[in-house]
């Protein structure tokens, strides 16, 4: 029996890659580190773009052990912390965690760059306006 979904329909050509794309985030549940997404209106003043920023609770990494690129149209963010065996703990609430967090990107997202501070990872994001196209196609005549 197959399946049918909102992309099997003959309008939408091509569309296959997005829905495996949603069908891998829908899979990505884990809420850890936690983060916020946030719309940066336009400077006028400075010609700034709009841009999106994605924060990441990520308290306790260091720069070192934070990873941040770009995937093919993904961009992943990874922390990597290391134990320290020289330590001894009486009690450790506190874990060495590892995390990769995932973000799909639309076509033409750029990302702008990345900054920590305070425990938190901000990475911000543009979508440069497109270049209005119109195509005139050529219909050949065959007899």
């Amino acid at each position: 029996m197959s399946r049918i979904t909102p992309f099997t329909s003959p309008l939408l050509l091509g569309f296959d890659a997005m829905e495996k794309t949603l069908e891998r985030i829908s899979k990505a549940s884990d809420g850890y580190p936690p983060y916020n997404i946030e719309r940066i209106a336009a400077d006028r003043a400075s010609g700034a773009p709009e841009r999106l920023r994605i924060t990441l609770a990520v308290a306790g990494f260091s720069e070192e052990e934070l990873d941040v690129s770009i995937e093919e149209n993904q961009l992943v963010i990874r922390g990597r912390q290391v134990d320290q065996a020289e330590r001894e703990y009486l009690y450790r609430g506190i874990a060495a965690r590892q995390f990769q967090r995932t973000f799909v990107l639309a076509d033409g997202m750029q990302v702008m760059g990345a900054s920590l501070r305070t425990g938190l990872l901000s990475v911000d994001l543009i979508r440069p306006e497109p270049d209005r196209m119109v195509k005139k196609i050529n219909i050949s005549v065959s007899q």
